[in-house]
């Protein structure tokens, strides 16, 4: 995890330096080409994130139980989790706030709420599947297992590894779907939106996750 530490710090000071490119894009200069600009840096931004989805993977594979109440991020950020990251759902608030109604054409607006309601339905159901591996945990022969055997070696103590085994795996899907899920999210909404709105609603994103560190980071100290 402490390699996943230092990259996350590191990927935060590109984050950082996105957002600057972001928000220089949104002020007007005459003779700017600014759609050509915007739909250039979109895949960057977007690769971004894919970088960031794949380090995840590897620390969540490490050590999954580490993951659902990460140390790389202040206790502030960790209030806001869900499963291992934000609420896909929380993206939508942000594209508003990003961008006026009347921007949005009447075909865009229907394509958002398409999105907002299959992302909505998925995180229901990844929460469900979450809970069910919480409430395996209390359960049954873990829970048992872990209080009669959890230092403890021969044939009981074996039976007791492989059972948290077993339960991490199923921690580690939801994990992995939830992770998808963020991802196709962003995707998809920026698939909705042009050039510039893609743009707007990518520098808002930012900002929020860059905030929400800065405040969190600044409370613990």
């Amino acid at each position: 995890m402490a390699k996943f530490s230092t990259f996350y710090e590191g990927w935060l000071s590109s984050q950082e330096d996105f957002l600057r490119r972001l928000e220089s894009l949104l002020i007007p200069v005459n003779g700017f080409d600014r759609d050509r600009e915007c739909r250039e840096i979109i895949p960057r931004v977007i690769e971004h994130y894919r970088e960031f989805y794949r380090e995840k993977a590897a620390a969540v594979e490490e050590d999954v139980f580490v993951s659902i109440s990460p140390p790389w991020m202040s206790s502030f950020e960790r209030s806001l989790l869900w499963i291992t990251g934000f609420r896909p759902s929380i993206l939508f608030p942000i594209m508003e706030g990003a961008l006026a109604e009347e921007e949005l054409a009447a075909g865009q607006r229907r394509r958002i709420e398409e999105v907002k309601a299959e992302s909505r339905r998925r995180e229901r159901e990844i929460t469900q599947a979450m809970a069910r591996v919480q409430e395996t945990m209390a359960e049954q022969p873990v829970y048992g297992l872990i209080k009669k055997f959890g230092g403890g070696e021969g044939a009981a103590a074996e039976k007791m590894r492989a059972a948290v085994e077993e339960v991490k795996a199923a921690m580690r899907e939801v994990v992995r779907e939830a992770d998808e899920l963020q991802g196709w999210t962003v995707a998809e909404v920026v698939e909705v939106l042009g050039p510039v709105q893609g743009v707007r609603f990518l520098a808002a994103v930012g900002r929020f996750q860059l905030r929400a560190r800065r405040w969190g980071v600044e409370r613990d100290g």
